[in-house]
């Protein structure tokens, strides 16, 4: 860290899990999604750092503690025959918005994305959130307004599952 940038973008490690799963609680209040909220550090560290890791994350630290994080994973688009990658999560603390830290990590995933020759960088956002939506398409994102998310979740899934 330097003084003149008091944050740290890093990669995340297993001992930040239980910050992560503090800031993924955080995240869920402010979308509010609480009530759908199931993660805990033992949950999601095996997705992060076990035998088969299925997502990443990069944190920003300042002074030692966490103050925002971008979860994403690998996808693939059949069209282009390429990989891309997912951003499924961004979250800044309030106190800690107005740096940069959200375009810092958006850029930081960008610059990740073309180094693993990925063909797309992606990522959802609520249709709600005029500020983030502002912030994306002022950044370059096309939002796609022809495009919705399609989901199966719990006893929808368990019960699809065993259709034939």
């Amino acid at each position: 860290m330097t003084t003149e940038h008091p944050y740290l973008l890093r990669a995340a490690r297993p001992e930040d899990v239980p910050a992560l799963v503090g800031l993924i609680r955080e995240l869920a209040e402010f979308e509010n999604l609480s009530h759908l909220l199931q993660v805990t550090p033992e949950k999601l560290a095996p997705h992060l750092f076990g035998p088969r890791p299925v997502a990443e994350a990069v944190v920003v630290e300042q002074a030692g503690a966490l103050a925002g994080f971008a979860l994403f994973f690998t996808n693939f688009s059949t069209f282009l025959a390429q990989p891309g990658l997912y951003l499924e999560d961004l979250y800044v603390q309030p106190a800690h918005r107005g740096a940069g830290l959200g375009r810092r990590l958006l850029s930081h995933l960008a610059a990740l994305a073309v180094e693993r020759g990925c063909g797309r960088f992606e990522w959802s956002v609520l249709d709600w959130n005029a500020n983030a939506i502002r912030f994306y398409e002022k950044m370059g994102a096309t939002v796609m307004p022809d495009w919705r998310i399609c989901r199966l979740t719990g006893p929808e899934l368990a019960a699809y599952a065993g259709k034939t």
